[in-house]
């Protein structure tokens, strides 16, 4: 589908910030591009779609030399989401969506169905959001008008630039899972950049670890938990990790009995149950055994992912 052969960057014609890259990304295949600030991820993803020239090396796609697509031909088979979001603000949502589709010349009735197809998608009721603008929404809704957006005219590969990087904790483990449903619908080609080691593990069916503008691992998650192949890798995985949430850790137990008008969740639920749970109500009953034995808040949440993401960025 998408293959690096010797691809290189340098901007100043003499030091390589990318160098010397191979890979092959298959169809439908979620990858992830994942190292420290200044390892050249971001400038691998952006050579795909001749935001940054390559310096030397081919880059395949199809089978077919990007150089040799006309830059609209190939930018309209490949959808693009950033960091920051750049929804027009003077644009309804609808209109943000029909960019492309509008630009590919769609019927008008094509468009409006693709639209209500993807704010149904991601659980944005079409009703609702199609005439909103963008402040009228949430920062986890608009990037999830973000995602749609790229994937409005159907392009066969997606490319996904950090963009959950600067949403809080919550929404950005509720957009993770959101978009892993997703990829199971769609089935696209998605390359993802993140620092976030957790987020990469979770997302991608294969990773791909850089540091100074080289391959440092590339392999899926379980490979590459099971058998760092350098001590960089070891190091960054560490670094990166986050502590298992156990939830006996993090409630306050309950001294007397409970009136339940809070969800519940069992002592040894596991990670997304506690998430989804925490999502809809700001405070849980923690049940062992069929009796109430404490109450998980929010709040207890939030401060464990804050405290982890520092260990993380100052160990990183």
């Amino acid at each position: 589908m998408i293959k690096f052969k010797g691809v290189s960057k340098s901007y100043d014609g003499k030091t390589n910030v990318v160098e010397d890259v191979n890979f092959e990304i298959a169809e439908g295949e979620f990858f992830v591009l994942i190292g420290p600030s200044g390892c050249g991820k971001t400038t691998t993803l952006k050579m795909i779609n001749r935001l940054i020239p390559l310096s030397d090396g081919t880059i395949c796609i199809h089978d077919k030399k990007i150089s040799d697509y006309t830059i609209h031909e190939l930018r309209w088979q490949i959808g693009y989401v950033l960091q920051q979001i750049a929804l027009f603000p003077h644009m309804t949502i609808e209109e943000n969506i029909s960019i492309v589709p509008e630009l590919k010349q769609w019927k008008k009735d094509r468009t409006y169905t693709r639209v209500t197809e993807l704010l149904n998608m991601v659980e944005l009721d079409p009703d609702t959001y199609r005439g909103r603008k963008p402040s009228e929404l949430s920062g986890g809704q608009q990037q999830r008008i973000g995602v749609v957006r790229a994937l409005a005219a159907d392009p066969d590969i997606v490319l996904m630039d950090e963009p959950f990087s600067a949403l809080d904790p919550i929404s950005r483990l509720k957009l993770q899972d959101d978009l892993l449903h997703l990829q199971r619908t769609i089935k696209k080609t998605i390359v993802f950049v993140t620092h976030d080691i957790q987020e990469a593990m979770k997302l991608g069916d294969r990773i791909c670890i850089m540091k100074d503008g080289k391959i440092e691992q590339l392999g899926t998650p379980d490979e590459i938990t099971a058998a760092p192949a350098t001590t960089f890798v070891q190091e960054f995985i560490g670094s990166g990790g986050t502590q298992p949430f156990v939830i006996r850790d993090h409630m306050e137990p309950a001294s007397e009995p409970i009136h339940l008008d809070a969800p519940t969740v069992a002592i040894d639920a596991g990670w997304s149950t506690v998430l989804d749970a925490l999502l809809k109500a700001e405070i849980v009953a923690v049940e062992d055994k069929g009796d109430i034995v404490g109450m998980l808040s929010r709040e207890a949440l939030l401060s464990f992912l804050a405290t982890h993401e520092k260990e993380r960025t100052e160990t990183a």
